[in-house]
């Protein structure tokens, strides 16, 4: 009795630690259970105290479909994890006061328990319970690169490779381009088109395109990951991220050619591409990864914390 007295003490004094503001982080090495981290978000124009605990269930609601594999939903709960943390520490400069916002273009998703309830009627209490699971069996857990917070940015699936960060926002060494399972069988609405009209591919390019449409296209540069680097349309040289703003297209993994008058884009997965790629982790779930290296495929080089969490329970 006093062994198991003992060892109960012990993991209590390791769960000790004090709890953060939305500008300053706990140091790595003494990490906090979820349900005592406190974070400030962003929410209906004002900032609001929350715990992580509670807050992390609608990040990972919103960014993950509940019906997917547990392993996959607990890599999602610890990278949303980190990336709330590492937003903690170093707040965007669109709210300073704020760790994070429910906006996924500015940080990540978020739903009310409300939102859960509309969303998914009478499995509300299952994916719930599926969710929380997650949340609960990786508490506390985050990836670090050399003693630091990862960016553990993601997205929703790639086309057999991720991005690299350097084609977007500069290198990160553990943001390269990686293999990606997913494929149209396995992600709904993998391969998308876009169709635009010659006036409003003009507008949005501020170009007038050649009466000739054979001349609308130049020439398209891939990358390592076989997005697209550059594209010439209309004369203008464009970035693979600035055609894909410009035209609303799902990922800079497209071709693009001219079909009855219009400019006609066919595009493969969904996201920006860097980082973890959603239906990537569900699928290599499916075949049997552990959370902890569906991230350490995907953040290679990472370290997921605190000490003996890569272990299967």
């Amino acid at each position: 009795m006093k062994r198991i007295f003992f060892l109960s003490l012990a993991m209590l004094l390791c769960a000790a630690g004090l709890s953060i503001a939305a500008t300053r982080l706990f140091p790595v090495e003494t990490p906090k259970a979820d349900a005592e981290t406190v974070i400030h978000v962003l929410t209906d124009g004002a900032v609001q105290e929350t715990t992580m605990a509670d807050y992390l269930v609608g990040v990972v609601a919103a960014e993950m479909p509940a019906s997917f594999e547990p392993e996959a939903l607990k890599a999602q709960a610890v990278a949303a994890r980190t990336y709330i943390l590492d937003h903690a520490a170093h707040p965007p400069e669109a709210h300073r006061d704020a760790a994070v916002c429910a906006d996924p273009g500015c940080c990540c998703a978020h739903i009310t328990v409300d939102e859960m309830r509309e969303n998914w009627g009478g499995d509300y209490r299952k994916n719930l319970r599926r969710i929380r699971d997650a949340v609960r069996e990786t508490d506390g857990q985050r990836l670090t690169y050399a003693g630091e917070l990862i960016r553990a940015v993601f997205h929703s699936s790639s086309g057999g490779q991720t991005e690299a960060s350097a084609a977007l926002w500069g290198a990160v060494p553990y943001l390269v381009s990686v293999p990606s399972p997913e494929t149209a069988q396995t992600v709904p609405g993998f391969e998308t088109t876009v169709t635009v009209s010659a006036s409003d591919a003009a507008q949005a390019l501020g170009v007038a395109l050649p009466d000739d449409p054979a001349q609308w296209l130049g020439e398209t540069v891939r990358d390592g990951a076989d997005r697209v680097e550059t594209i010439t349309i209309g004369g203008k040289a464009l970035t693979g991220a600035e055609a894909r703003r410009l035209f609303s297209l799902r990922s800079t993994n497209f071709t693009a050619e001219i079909a009855g008058g219009n400019l006609v884009f066919h595009v493969i997965g969904s996201g920006h591409g860097v980082g973890m790629s959603q239906y990537g982790a569900n699928v290599m779930a499916q075949q049997g990864a552990l959370y902890s290296e569906i991230l350490a495929h995907y953040y290679p080089g990472t370290v997921l914390e605190p000490d003996g969490a890569n272990s299967p329970e």
